[in-house]
């Protein structure tokens, strides 16, 4: 098997306290040559301290640790000017929780049911500076949209629109499905950030639950 290069593999710190699960995470990117496991972590003291130690291009960082949580570690690494991507990986999250840890840096939250796929897939997205947030937390974002859009600002076809774009739809998937050109879907799009003052799809997801919606529409 040949070598893995540390200097273009993708280096991670894993921060978990169920070391089976841990090891299963390492095991499995250490088995692709796109990544290399720096290092692990069982609590979040060590992760804070390994995090400014090691330098990892991503941390996949458990949400409930048996010190303080995943938010608290966040809160750390962001005091400390740490420039590493961060992944929350967890069981259970409210919607709160998600924007909270975006707001402290969080650059993508998954399932721990999710599959190393995702969990891979996760990491590509977030490294070339999109967000990702796993399909069962955008599901409920959407049904909160569905309850709270109001008709009178919002158009009946900018809410369609806007649901497809929470559920993680493309613009050409967008226009299949609603049977309209892909360059439509871009207008709508545009027309929609700037109604809510937003400048793309993570801004939008935050706005729509965030609340300022009932305030400002």
């Amino acid at each position: 098997m040949p070598s893995v290069t540390k200097s273009v593999a993708v280096k991670v710190l894993i921060v978990d306290d169920h070391p089976v699960f841990r090891d299963g995470l390492r095991r499995a990117l250490q088995d692709d040559a796109e990544f290399f496991v720096l290092g692990e972590a069982s609590n979040g003291e060590d992760a804070t301290r390994l995090a400014s130690e090691i330098q990892a291009d991503v941390i996949l960082l458990d949400f409930a640790l048996p010190d303080f949580s995943g938010l608290e570690v966040l809160r750390r690494l962001r005091e400390g000017k740490l420039k590493t991507h961060v992944v929350l990986i967890t069981a259970a999250i409210e919607r709160q929780q998600i924007m909270e840890a975006l707001q402290l840096g969080a650059r993508g939250v998954v399932m721990k049911d999710a599959g190393m796929d995702v969990i891979k897939k996760c990491i590509h997205a977030i490294l070339a500076g999109e967000y990702w947030i796993g399909r069962e937390v955008m599901a409920d974002w959407v049904q909160y949209l569905k309850n709270d859009v109001p008709r009178a600002t919002v158009t009946s076809r900018e809410r369609e629109i806007i649901d497809r774009v929470l559920k993680g739809l493309t613009n050409r998937d967008i226009g299949r499905v609603l049977g309209i050109s892909e360059q439509t879907v871009k207008r709508h799009i545009s027309n929609i950030y700037d109604k809510l003052g937003v400048s793309n799809r993570m801004e939008l997801a935050l706005y729509i639950t965030s609340g300022k919606l009932h305030q400002d529409l």
